[in-house]
């Protein structure tokens, strides 16, 4: 079933809003398949008996094979298929034959799981996140978590801007403290002590784009003691690198990065069992057969990749730059560092004027774009993407408007070295000048 919202014109820019930071929707494939499916007269409409509305009805889940030709597909209630030319059904085998071409190519080379078998590929996915605990992960194709909550909720360091915006825009409202300090975790607890109540405390570990972490061990105290659960979102930092299980009543990660897909991760804590029923009573599986596939494909080699990742961002690095092993909240990181783990792939550097920031973004020889996680190095010139219309409140919170963050890849250690330095040239020029 495939739904559309409909709403007045004058909160297009509120409707658009809520798209831009829920990212609630169906996925690109999932939407193909709807598209293509309409095309070739799949959908048809249907009224519910207990409903005067009408409802879409999508007969087109089953998996066809072979030529058009041989297809004998039948809708039981809609109306019937109009006559088709020859040189539709030419058309039609055509872009059939595209298809196959490009599937055979995915499951031969690409090594997809068949579609049949996608229920495998989410049982297998979660093995990899959770290892037995397979039953604690719950996969989504976007992260909706916030909207949920009917009381207010803690935000503390600067998050990634979706994260502030769902806790802000949606519900009761946010106590936001942006930098994340021992006095503003003192200022939570005399709230607290004076009586005002949170429902939930959110936080990155570490946050975007500063790579700072909180101080969760003295989080998770002040929740057990005023009684809140605490949410982390792990996914800078990823569960091979860093286990804060112990201090969260929740975990999420977003699978679209390093790992590719969304995941809700429960942890044990006091609030387990609470959560445990919810999630039994409500979670709907709705994340989509062929975007599972291509997640657990691009999953199996994720150990392999983030230690490679670990190395090359270690070896770009200098001291001055914003990155968890250089961070002035490392001690925090360390104390939920895996034995095997590194610090991760993404880092910021900020410059001493403008021009330098410019030269230094103009000269990197690497892919731009605003994601991170990606085999390539990425790099973008963050603030001004993700802030551009509140560029000094960021700067309040120690966020540079020329601030530089790089997602860095799998390329050789050698040639991103080289790459670093041929950047660092192009500032030094400027100074020249």
């Amino acid at each position: 079933m495939v739904s559309a919202v409909i709403y007045p014109k004058r909160h297009s820019a509120l409707a658009k809003s809520f798209w831009q930071h829920t990212g609630d929707g169906i996925s690109s494939r999932r939407a193909e398949l709807c598209h293509r499916a309409f095309n070739d007269g799949f959908l048809a409409p249907r009224v519910d008996d207990s409903d005067d509305n009408d409802r879409v009805h999508c007969a087109y889940h089953k998996s066809i094979k072979g030529p058009l030709r041989y297809q004998k597909v039948r809708l039981t209630d809609g109306p019937e298929e109009p006559a088709r030319t020859r040189a539709d059904s030419l058309q039609e085998e055509k872009q059939q034959s595209k298809d196959d071409s490009i599937l055979f190519v995915e499951e031969r080379y690409g090594r997809n799981l068949d579609l049949s078998r996608a229920g495998q590929a989410k049982t297998a996915i979660r093995r990899r996140i959770a290892g037995a605990l397979t039953a604690d992960v719950d996969l989504n194709h976007m992260a909706d978590i916030a909207l949920m909550f009917t009381q207010r909720l803690i935000n503390p360091r600067f998050p990634y801007i979706d994260t502030l915006k769902i806790l802000e825009k949606w519900g009761p409202g946010c106590l936001f403290y942006g930098n994340g300090s021992a006095e503003d975790l003192d200022n939570l607890e005399r709230r607290c002590e004076e009586g005002e109540r949170y429902l939930a405390l959110f936080c990155e570990f570490p946050g975007n784009p500063l790579l700072k972490c909180p101080d969760l061990a003295r989080i998770r105290a002040l929740a057990d003691r005023f009684d809140f659960a605490v949410v982390v979102d792990e996914t800078i930092g990823n569960f091979l690198n860093i286990h804060v299980m112990p201090h969260a009543d929740i975990v999420v990660s977003s699978l679209t990065k390093v790992f590719s897909g969304d995941s809700n991760v429960m942890g044990g804590s006091r609030y387990y069992q609470a959560l445990k029923k919810k999630m039994g009573t409500e979670y709907e599986d709705n994340y989509w057969a062929e975007d599972a596939l291509f997640m657990e494909r691009n999953s199996r080699d994720f150990v392999s990749r983030i230690a490679r990742i670990n190395v090359n961002a270690e070896a770009i690095c200098m001291k001055d730059v914003y990155y968890p092993k250089y961070s002035s909240t490392r001690p925090f990181y360390e104390q939920y560092r895996s034995p095997t783990g590194g610090y991760g792939g993404l880092l910021s550097v900020t410059f001493r004027a403008r021009a330098e920031a410019i030269a230094f973004y103009d000269a990197l020889e690497t892919a731009k774009g605003p994601s991170l996680g990606t085999n390539f190095t990425l790099s973008s010139p963050y603030t001004l993407l993700a802030h551009y219309t509140e560029l000094d409140w960021a700067a309040q919170y120690g966020v540079d408007p020329d601030l530089v963050r790089m997602s860095v890849g799998l390329e050789d250690t050698v040639d991103l070295c080289s790459m670093i330095k041929r950047a660092l040239t192009a500032v030094a020029r400027v100074n020249e000048a």
